[in-house]
């Protein structure tokens, strides 16, 4: 599968030289789901504005097909990935459809263009809020918020996902809808990298894992390799069990309890 994105040493210290980042090194693949797991504060979030080029490192590189993305032209680089984050505020009253047009900007004043309207009207199909396009956003639910932000990175059309948390306020139905989706669109051989703070959509959906813990990488690999019951109580303090599903093989985490 060939790298889109590589980042290698990155080292991210804020304040009076606290680290939040730790010489953690990732690749993101064409073609694949590569989920980013780990604890509440192990530098997932940090990780993911670093690859995305939003958040600077004090040390090592991060690439985009072979390029330093940081020397990539803003324009260019939203034409190349798409980002989207954990909160998505909206505070004026643009309409659901208004949002997820934002997503078409960086194609502006090109042939790319021509396509708005077909691109837009099919990722708000994908992530079922047709029915919401005119409605302020404000007025919206948390879930129903995140399926228009959602909207508006698929609008993009760009070959490289970075998805925080999209499923964070979603019931169960559009949890595994917005998965399937994705699933797809890495299928399609879109590069994605999404943060996950549920282990077991991770072992359902996602082709590799990386297992962040206190800034550093404590493992990578496929997700059965990564996710055993000893490294995740390691790293989580949790004993849990890892049992293969009864009807499908897939690997569950259920804590003891």
């Amino acid at each position: 599968m060939t790298v889109r994105l590589r980042g290698t040493g990155l080292t991210v210290r804020v304040g009076e030289g606290r680290t939040i980042l730790d010489d953690a090194s990732i690749e993101i693949r064409a073609g694949e789901i590569h989920a980013l797991v780990g604890p509440n504060g192990a530098g997932k979030s940090t990780l993911f504005g670093v690859l995305a080029g939003d958040v600077a490192s004090q040390t090592g590189t991060v690439e985009l097909d072979g390029r330093l993305i940081g020397r990539v032209k803003p324009r260019l680089l939203a034409q190349q990935r798409a980002v989207l984050l954990q909160e998505n505020s909206v505070t004026f009253p643009f309409t659901a459809e208004q949002v997820v047009r934002m997503g078409r900007t960086p194609w502006a004043r090109t042939p790319a263009a021509d396509d708005d309207d077909e691109l837009v009207a099919s990722s708000m199909a994908q992530t079922e809020v047709t029915a919401l396009g005119a409605r302020a956003v404000p007025s919206l639910s948390g879930g129903e918020r995140a399926r228009v932000a959602l909207a508006r990175v698929i609008a993009q059309s760009t070959g490289i996902l970075l998805l925080d948390e999209p499923t964070a306020a979603l019931d169960l139905k559009h949890h595994e809808d917005v998965m399937r989706l994705i699933r797809g669109r890495a299928d399609a051989g879109t590069a994605v990298a999404i943060v996950l703070h549920d282990l077991n959509a991770a072992l359902a959906h996602a082709d590799r894992v990386t297992l962040l813990a206190e800034g550093r990488v404590a493992a990578t690999g496929t997700a059965p390799e990564v996710l055993t019951a000893q490294r995740i109580e390691q790293v989580y303090g949790q004993p849990v069990d890892v049992f293969p599903h009864p009807a499908t093989g897939v690997p569950l985490v259920v804590a003891r309890r």
